[in-house]
């Protein structure tokens, strides 16, 4: 038996740093394209921090890459190109090396909460992410997320005097923490219609598959 209906409630579960979470949201909104309006679509940006405790002023990609999951720098630097290759397939495009620096980005996802009251956190999202892996900026900059944001269509002066206070702080703990609750232990995690769960960077043809498949209620929550 199948329900068809064509709203979607789409919860992006990334970190801004992530470049799968980059990867994934150029392939979900590939496939929502290619769908068109048998999808009416409503996106919400949540809060996942892959490294809490990094310091404002970032630690080398290279290094922190090696540390954490205890590979050679020949073995980081070959996934770096895979990853490129992955997001260029996309249309995205990735601009690291060695040199490349990874950012705290705690102050950026506050920044994306204030934008989701202003409609303009899907345009902040795209903006962040680009800046970040195409342009290289430091993300944990309040200057540069500012500007950012300006570049997002948003008020500048009013990021920056929102990044300069304790606005969201809360909000954004409680939300990290209630998707940990839900079970979400890695990202990009894209929960759809709260219920079904498609994970990783996945390829545009896999998301489409999944969404045509949840809309046409051919698939078990």
């Amino acid at each position: 038996m199948t329900n068809m209906t064509n709203a979607l409630k789409i919860d992006f579960v990334s970190d801004i740093v992530c470049p799968w979470c980059a990867i994934g949201l150029a392939s979900l909104n590939t496939a929502l394209e290619r769908i068109g309006p048998a999808a009416q679509t409503e996106i919400a940006f949540h809060p996942f921090e892959l490294n809490p405790n990094l310091p404002a002023a970032g630690q080398s990609q290279l290094e922190h890459i090696t540390e954490k999951y205890g590979i050679t720098a020949d073995q980081a630097r070959a996934n770096r190109e895979q990853i490129r290759a992955r997001a260029a397939a996309v249309g995205f495009t990735m601009n690291r090396d060695d040199a490349s620096l990874v950012y705290n980005t705690f102050d950026a996802h506050r920044l994306l909460a204030w934008a989701q009251e202003r409609g303009a956190q899907a345009a902040l999202k795209a903006a962040l992410f680009t800046a970040y892996f195409t342009d290289g900026k430091n993300i944990a900059d309040r200057d540069v997320l500012a500007d950012i944001a300006r570049q997002a269509g948003l008020d500048g002066m009013e990021a920056g005097a929102m990044l300069a206070s304790d606005q969201f702080r809360q909000q954004v703990r409680e939300e990290e923490a209630l998707w940990v609750q839900r079970g979400i232990n890695s990202v990009p995690a894209i929960v759809v219609n709260d219920r079904y769960l498609i994970s990783g960077g996945q390829p545009p043809e896999v998301f489409e598959q999944q969404i045509r498949a949840i809309l046409a209620g051919d698939v078990q929550g």
